[in-house]
């Protein structure tokens, strides 16, 4: 069995003798144990863009990469991969229970402006140029300037997000609504002053809508 198994995987060979054969059997065991550590790892793993996220995918990459090659011992390598993922799961898991690990391990999100008006302090330190918030205003907020912006945000993955302002309706759609209303409450008011009529003329609003009651 064990002649088997270094016959298939080369496992006491270095990338100079390993053979096609052991290189592709290698790569299907690869290919399955790195399904089974995002599995294990969670669908948050390779979904998010934190610095924290990152770390795993990047170190997951090159040390499983290495195992495929014989650049390193085939178990051992795999063993790594398992421990960067049981890794993460803990420190997940501890950023779950602590506010304050959740904020060392993922880092926190940043006001780079509000009201329309950039947050000088903030773009400094973070390397950040109001060119750069415009930017961010026409890819994810569709909006033309800062005016139109209510916040401005760096979120924890990088990425710059926008929360629009609320739109206020102008004179002419107020004015527009308001008859809207004056009209349905003329209706309601028709509506009741009719079955008024009929229960005064003590007749069943059956009977009294073929007799065609207006009141308005």
């Amino acid at each position: 069995m064990k002649d088997l198994l270094d016959f298939l995987f080369g496992l006491h060979a270095d990338s100079r003798t390993i053979t096609a054969v052991q290189l592709m059997c290698r790569a299907m065991v690869v290919f399955f144990a790195a399904l089974a550590l995002l599995r294990l790892s969670g669908p948050r793993t390779f979904g998010g863009n934190t610095a924290f996220d990152m770390v795993v995918k990047i170190m997951l990459g090159a040390i499983m990469s290495r195992a495929v090659v014989a650049a390193s011992p085939f178990g051992g390598t795999l063993l790594a991969s398992l421990v960067f993922v049981l890794l993460h799961r803990l420190l997940a898991w501890a950023s779950f229970r602590s506010a304050w690990v959740g904020k060392l391990v993922k880092g926190q999100t940043y006001v780079l402006a509000e009201q329309g008006q950039p947050k000088p302090e903030q773009l400094s330190r973070l390397n950040l140029t109001e060119n750069d918030l415009l930017e961010s205003l026409h890819e994810n907020g569709n909006l033309a300037s800062l005016d139109q912006a209510e916040r401005v945000y760096l979120e924890r993955d990088g990425s710059i997000s926008v929360v629009k302002k609320a739109k206020h309706p102008d004179k002419k759609s107020r004015w527009k609504n308001f008859q809207q209303l004056f009209s349905d409450a003329l209706a309601s008011a028709g509506a009741l002053a009719q079955l008024a009529v009929a229960h005064a003329l003590g007749l069943h609003v059956a009977e009294a809508l073929p007799l065609g009651f207006l009141v308005i």
